[in-house]
């Protein structure tokens, strides 16, 4: 019997809003203002209403905003301010940490998807004012990448997309060998299945790669036939599962993973997998307690060893509302290609050189 899964709901994210941009934390379901905003999260929303099929014109409103907080975030040269105060004033300087990438990733989703030629316009002019900008941080750069890869989908000679896929498929390593540990890295920490997507993205042997590192991470994060997160600690070699605080961050990473596998691959497994990390925020953890707040929209900050965070900031609420738009890929009624990723081409890369620094 299959089971059926709640679509999307934008309450939240819209309580969450302002006039301004998109308030990063929450105590219950109450926007906490003095934490004023990040562009992490307002990326993360721009990205996921350009994602949502057919968005109503509110919607629509609200990526514009949350677009125009991205434009005055950066700075001339491609990088990124953070965080802007409850006095909207920045309180950091331009850089290009994980923030820079989400932003990346966010203005290429734009660019590709918004039914607004107007922010399909603005978003490709940041894009490519960024995207000549490098970091040696693995999931900045796949974040980045992500964005690229939408870039890519529909223009597939888009030279500057092509550069900032390859070095991120360059500084994400070698993936090792090794049965028990085929990691580029010595631990996962966060947003782990950012990097497989990232390989599986690019094609080729890089696609391979990613593949075998997504099925060996989702056999690990697996445990008593459901999804069990890595924790916010991060796990080793040594760790086992089940291990706390949970975050949905991760759950959202390996749902889009597990989506774009499904593009590339018949392998049932990407799709069970897909529904496990929707199940996580639908009680199937290692809590057996929903993270999805139907009565707000909202969803729960993470999942501890005496229960569930009850506080519904923003980034918890967009990893819920990411799985919920894949939910639609496990509906026989919905299109394939409704929420998730689209089917691009097998080898986004083409004949990139090695890129030497």
């Amino acid at each position: 019997m299959s089971i059926r899964r709640p679509g999307p709901s934008f309450a939240h994210l819209r309580r969450l809003s302002d006039d301004v941009g998109l308030f990063e934390h929450a105590e219950h379901t109450t926007p906490r203002t003095s934490h004023g905003y990040c562009v992490d999260d307002v990326a993360r929303g721009l990205l996921v209403i350009c994602r949502e099929p057919a968005a109503p014109p509110d919607l629509l409103r609200l990526a514009q905003r949350y677009l125009a907080f991205l434009v005055a975030a950066q700075a001339p040269d491609g990088a990124f301010r953070n965080r802007l105060g409850p006095d909207r004033r920045w309180q950091d300087e331009p850089a290009v940490g994980d923030w820079w990438g989400r932003a990346m990733w966010g203005l290429g989703t734009a660019a590709a998807r918004s039914p607004l030629p107007s922010m399909r316009a603005t978003a490709l002019r940041c894009f490519e004012t960024g995207a000549h900008r490098r970091t040696r941080w693995p999931r900045a750069m796949a974040f980045a990448a992500l964005g690229a890869v939408e870039i890519l989908d529909a223009w597939p000679d888009h030279r500057a997309s092509r550069w900032l896929l390859h070095d991120a498929v360059v500084t994400i390593g070698p993936v090792p060998q090794d049965p028990a540990w085929p990691w580029p890295e010595r631990r996962l920490t966060y947003a782990n299945a950012a990097l497989a997507e990232t390989l599986i993205a690019a094609g080729g042997d890089a696609s391979s790669d990613g593949l075998r590192m997504l099925g060996w991470l989702l056999e690990r994060e697996t445990y008593d036939g459901h999804l069990s997160c890595t924790p916010v600690g991060g796990a080793g070699p040594l760790d086992v599962a089940p291990a706390f605080d949970q975050q949905p961050i991760e759950a959202a990473a390996m749902a889009d993973a597990c989506a774009r596998a499904m593009t590339v691959s018949t392998d049932p497994r990407w799709e069970r997998g897909l529904a496990s990390a929707i199940d996580w925020f639908l009680g199937a953890n290692d809590r057996g307690l929903p993270l999805h707040d139907l009565s707000t929209g909202g969803g729960c900050d993470g999942l501890t060893a005496s229960g569930r965070n009850e506080n519904q900031g923003a980034e918890s609420t967009l990893a819920l509302l990411s799985v919920l738009q894949h939910a639609q890929r496990l509906d026989p009624a919905a299109a394939p290609a409704l929420a998730g990723h689209r089917s691009g081409p097998s080898r986004r890369l083409g004949s990139c050189p090695t890129f030497d620094e």
